[in-house]
């Protein structure tokens, strides 16, 4: 059957079917084989973006600014101190002067109701870089990551989420998941398992019933075995800096080291991480709380810089991924 997502947003996964994903994948696997040849596109070729940043980013950015560049389209960059954007000016008054600039729209911030109303009101294609609940531009890159690195079908692969299985990632992967028929697990202490948000795990499993996928929310570490990937990420991000002491408390036995790389039982599972991460002490954030007496590592230098860990394989991911979501909703 024949896809066509021109003028649709891109605001989460749920969002799609899984034929719209594959189409998704396939075009991001053909892009990124064209730019290894030397061979650019002009599918964007008179196109205006607009990258809407309240949070910062380093790989959402620089995706989205590369992945458009690379197809023609301009690319203009905002950030919160460069807009009126709820400050002098509604979200809906922005939406719609943007959508007469522009012919997509990039929202990276906090708020999903937010990038959700702007695509309600621009009347152009949004794409979602991260909220506080989702992350559908990673996950595509995960995906696309996984089909290279692990020799079988993505509804036959196993991801286990590792850590605070309440965050925006772990929420993304049950999206994501779920769609593409896998086995996901969410693995962390038992008192943050309780308090993961149950209305996502309902539409989920909902949408598992469909797919044959397995949706799991799980304390044990028996529940990590056969993965194909094992994903985690920080544990607290700047500005949380309060939080850090009971994170560690609660967090620090899922770690991921070489036990429980091992304990997977599958030597040729993947390890992978959305980035920025901590595996070892030499930045200012992990510095300072290791002279509190704080161990804010999520990953082990170890594994992080082992055979299995494919972090930067996927980081480049996000700009191919990227560059296939403008080019399929906005060419």
């Amino acid at each position: 059957m024949a896809v066509n997502l021109k003028g649709k947003s891109f605001l989460t996964l749920m969002d799609f079917t899984p034929e719209e994903i594959r189409y998704m994948l396939d075009l991001a696997h053909d892009l990124k084989a064209k730019k290894r040849a030397g061979i650019l596109g002009e599918t964007l070729r008179g196109k205006n973006v607009v990258l809407l940043f309240e949070k910062t980013s380093t790989r959402t950015r620089c995706a989205f600014e590369t992945g458009a560049l690379e197809e023609g389209a301009h690319v203009t960059f905002l950030d919160s101190k460069s807009s009126q954007m709820g400050k002098k000016e509604s979200l809906e008054d922005t939406a719609k002067v943007l959508g007469r600039f522009y012919d997509g729209i990039e929202y990276r911030g906090y708020d999903q109701k937010v990038v959700e109303d702007l695509a309600k009101y621009a009347g152009v294609p949004v794409w979602n870089g991260l909220t506080d609940v989702d992350h559908p531009t990673q996950i595509l890159a995960d995906l696309l990551t996984i089909e290279e690195h692990v020799a079988k079908p993505l509804r036959d692969c196993k991801v286990v989420f590792v850590g605070d299985v309440r965050n925006n990632m772990a929420y993304a992967w049950m999206y994501g998941c779920a769609k593409m028929g896998m086995h996901f697990v969410a693995y962390g202490p038992q008192e943050l398992c309780d308090q993961v948000d149950a209305d996502v795990v309902a539409r989920a499993k909902a949408v598992a019933e469909e797919t044959g996928a397995v949706i799991e929310v799980r304390s044990d570490v028996e529940s990590i075995r056969d993965a194909d990937v094992l994903y985690t990420d920080i544990w607290a991000s700047m500005g949380e800096e309060d939080q850090i002491p009971e994170r560690v408390r609660m967090l620090t036995p899922y770690r991921v080291d070489e036990a429980m790389i091992e304990a997977t039982g599958n030597n040729n599972v993947i390890f992978m991480h959305c980035l920025p991460s901590f595996h070892d002490f030499e930045t200012t954030m992990a510095q300072s709380q290791k002279e509190l007496g704080y161990d804010i590592r999520e990953v082990t230098d170890e594994v992080f810089r082992s055979r299995h860990s494919k972090v930067f394989d996927e980081a480049e991911n996000r700009m191919h991924t990227i560059k296939a979501v403008m080019v399929a909703t906005m060419a």
